[in-house]
């Protein structure tokens, strides 16, 4: 009984995803009607328009700003934080407990509340619509998430193992190399498909500092809802489309991400 109610739970979340795909390949007239029509033709009228295969327009530059300020972002947030839950879990640092709760405070600031002060910073040193900014807003960003994971994950390995490396003369770098990010792989994978995500799907800070040559996916979705109506069948084909490198990515890594989300819950 409670795994037919987790199928039954599982279908009912995956439900709008998968009406979401189905309109996708609708008419606009089919897509548009109430109630839907599942049994309508398919079409890839809706791909053709967001790819701009119909009109002419490429839409890759949205996408392409997206993925480099994820991927960008990523990358550096796992540079900072490796090295400080390194710091606050296998050698812990004096009042490591404040410099955690530091972390964790910079979470409880609504993010609209620092957009004005952003929005001025970036105007008067001329960063507007600037892709290296939105890099460095989504590190900022998911840093502190990341160092909290990163800590629970390095606090399971033991002690012994880097002691008998520092016994055989390995440096700090060395040991974060050759040690550390081996058994910490599942955990990395985690934080970095989760700051990944994060970045990914951040539209606010991306609506109000990004123009036309930084402009991000979400904010190009939002682009579809026009004074002449709702495109339904482009916005799920966009959206489906805007979707599939988080689900790829999660695909690749699900083995290291089960297993991350997994550590240190079963002793």
């Amino acid at each position: 009984m409670w795994g037919l109610a987790a199928w039954a739970t599982g279908l009912l979340f995956f439900l709008p995803v998968a009406w979401m795909v189905l309109t996708s390949f609708h008419s606009e007239s089919d897509a548009a009607t109430n109630p839907p029509s599942i049994t309508a033709p398919l079409t890839l009228e809706g791909y053709r328009e967001f790819f701009g295969t119909a009109t002419g327009t490429s839409r890759w530059p949205a996408l392409a700003n997206s993925a480099s300020a994820a991927i960008g972002s990523t990358m550096l947030v796992l540079v900072l934080a490796i090295p400080a839950a390194y710091v606050l879990s296998i050698k812990p640092v004096r009042r490591w407990s404040d410099a955690m709760f530091f972390f964790l405070s910079t979470k409880m600031l609504p993010a609209v509340a620092g957009l004005l002060p952003v929005y001025l910073v970036a105007k008067n040193t001329g960063l507007l619509d600037n892709l290296w900014l939105m890099a460095v807003l989504y590190t900022a960003m998911n840093l502190p998430i990341a160092v909290w994971m990163m800590r629970s994950f390095l606090a399971e390995i033991p002690v012994e193992i880097l002691e008998a490396a520092a016994i055989d003369g390995a440096g700090l770098p060395t040991v974060l190399r050759r040690i550390v990010a081996p058994i910490a792989a599942p955990g990395i994978a985690a934080t970095s498909l989760i700051c990944f995500l994060f970045s990914w799907n951040e539209m606010l800070f991306a609506r109000v500092l990004t123009g036309v040559r930084s402009i991000t996916a979400p904010v190009f979705l939002t682009g579809f809802v026009t004074s002449q109506g709702l495109f339904l069948s482009q916005v799920c084909a966009a959206a489906f489309a805007v979707s599939l490198p988080v689900l790829a990515a999660g695909f690749a890594a699900q083995d290291k991400l089960v297993q991350g989300f997994s550590m240190g819950a079963v002793k």
